[in-house]
């Protein structure tokens, strides 16, 4: 097939899952002998505007700024978001010029697309553009909601291109049965709905990469002796992350288990308010805080290091995070109410139980999924072994491309079907 992706994200720019999932998912496509092409940002018009990277066609369309022309015709709620209408200005630009230069690639030099596959609302928009010129079957590949990111608030701007992207989308690709009944609860239709979880590369995500040595030393870099065990959060610092109710958690592990060390690695808007929790607990002796964005080698390192990953999330649809850790082998504690995928990747009970399953929104709760863990070293040895391989069994990119590419089909041979008739 030939393939085009809409995603915000590609190299050079990753900030999240999303670009995690677009670099994965194109380089298994193209690894199984699928022509693929990618329209993507060009972040501050600093990257090339055509590049081959990986024999993979990459389009950056240079984008104008178009700042000053949108704020005179906002709604009420796009003037709303103040200084961050830039941001929405670069969104829609893209989308713009990445519908524009597909057009002109089909037009032009008479490429042929046999799909486009549009991720979240940050690529529908030219989806839904180019529906309507050239009317190739287009997957909206639905990662997360404004209504599930904002808990509830968000921008209705956002909503409503979510939507209609849903209603005009050919397929609607979600990663978990979770997101589905979000999405089905917010009026995309049903029928067009494929679940498809997303996954992790298990040869990079494997804890014998790493020497004792190389451990050790990332463990005495924040104080944690042998005799401690280390819980490690990672994630953005953002109150959909949970990261907050962790902190407030700690005490109770720690009358119990003193010797109970918890690192959290993020970036966010919550950094001043977890230190200052922290310093009013005063747990300052049981919580390492590193603030910043850490390449993915030094990632991998800080899971291996771990003895516990903890990732109590108020929304999550599906959680690559925790993937990885369950790729390194170890027990994780996750959130496991309302929309969240990662307790369909976590078996909590029984002889395959790789992880305790946790309500985020309670410390108390919390504490309880984390002293469960806690109370046998044995146990958690025989969680972790579980969890990957968990993983190779679910989650590898093999098997998820597949069956990605089997939605594809599925939906292409409708539409030709459709046309016959």
């Amino acid at each position: 097939m030939n393939i085009a992706h809409f995603s915000w994200e590609y190299p050079p720019l990753i900030w999240g899952g999303l670009g995690t999932f677009a670099i994965e998912m194109t380089q298994q496509q193209k690894n199984k002998g699928h022509n693929i092409t990618v329209f993507t940002l060009n972040y501050e018009n600093k990257l090339k505007p055509v590049e081959n990277w990986n024999n993979i066609q990459v389009y950056r369309p240079k984008a104008l700024d178009i700042t000053p022309t949108l704020k005179l015709i906002l709604n009420q709620d796009l003037g709303s978001w103040g200084a961050n209408i830039n941001f929405f200005s670069d969104v829609y630009t893209y989308n713009i010029q990445s519908a524009q230069k597909f057009v002109d690639l089909v037009d032009e030099k008479k490429e042929k697309y046999d799909l486009i596959d549009c991720h979240d609302w940050l690529g529908i928009l030219a989806g839904m553009m180019i529906k309507k010129e050239k009317n190739i079957p287009l997957m909206f590949h639905v990662h997360s909601t404004e209504q599930g990111r904002s808990l509830g608030t968000g921008s209705n701007t956002i909503k409503k291109i979510e939507y209609e992207g849903g209603q005009i989308a050919d397929c609607i690709i979600t990663v978990s049965n979770a997101m589905k009944k979000e999405l089905i609860e917010l009026g995309f239709p049903s029928e067009k709905i494929r679940v498809c979880w997303n996954g992790v590369d298990s040869e990079k995500y494997d804890k014998t990469h790493f020497t004792d040595v190389q451990i050790k030393n990332l463990r005495r870099k924040y104080s944690i002796k042998e005799n401690e065990t280390m819980l490690f959060f990672i994630g953005r610092l953002v109150t959909v992350k949970g990261a907050h109710k962790l902190i407030e958690a700690m005490p109770k592990i720690i009358d119990e288990y003193p010797n109970t060390k918890l690192v959290i690695l993020g970036i966010g808007d919550l950094e001043d308010q977890i230190k200052n929790k922290v310093k009013e607990l005063k747990i300052e002796n049981n919580v390492c805080l590193n603030y910043e964005f850490v390449d993915e080698k030094q990632r991998i390192l800080h899971y291996a290091a771990s003895d516990i990953v903890v990732l109590p999330s108020l929304y999550e649809p599906f959680g690559i995070v925790c993937t990885e850790a369950m790729s390194m082998g170890k027990p994780v504690v996750v959130g496991a109410k309302g929309t969240n995928g990662m307790r369909e990747q976590v078996i909590s009970e029984g002889e395959k139980q790789c992880g305790v399953h946790i309500n985020p929104s309670d410390p108390d709760d919390i504490a309880w999924g984390i002293k469960q863990i806690l109370e046998s070293k044995e146990k958690r040895i025989k969680m972790g072994i579980n969890a990957r391989k968990r993983v190779i069994e679910e989650f590898t990119w093999d098997k998820i491309s597949n069956k990605t590419l089997d939605i594809y089909n599925e939906f292409i041979n409708k539409k030709k079907v459709a046309c016959v008739h």
